[in-house]
């Protein structure tokens, strides 16, 4: 579960994160970079959802300044678009229902 989100900082399991992240199926914690800082493409999440989520849960920043490409949509798979602070309690939430739920948090912006 995270613990908390502040701006450009997480806690995750008792562990610190000051840089973007991907949280898997399996909540292992992973850097995530993108083409473009504030744009999150098909491209750029494609490799990390091998594990077949149902859900995924961006965190597009603490002032929500980042967009979601088109392209995602082609993922048939269900997204949450939501700032960080908001995105994280909806990640929380999904986890407590035990949902197939993995989130990719940007920590600025």
């Amino acid at each position: 579960m995270i613990e908390d989100y502040h701006f450009g900082s997480i806690k995750i399991n008792g562990q610190d994160f000051d840089k973007d992240i991907f949280i898997g199926l399996d909540e292992k914690i992973i850097p995530w970079w993108r083409e473009e800082s504030h744009l999150f493409q098909k491209k750029d999440i494609e490799s990390f959802l091998k594990d077949k989520p149902e859900i995924i849960v961006f965190g597009t920043g603490g002032e929500g300044l980042a967009k979601i490409a088109e392209d995602v949509d082609d993922l048939e798979i269900k997204v949450i678009s939501e700032p960080t602070t908001e995105a994280v309690k909806i990640y929380n939430q999904l986890k407590k229902e035990n949902k197939k739920v993995v989130a990719f948090l940007h920590l600025t912006c």
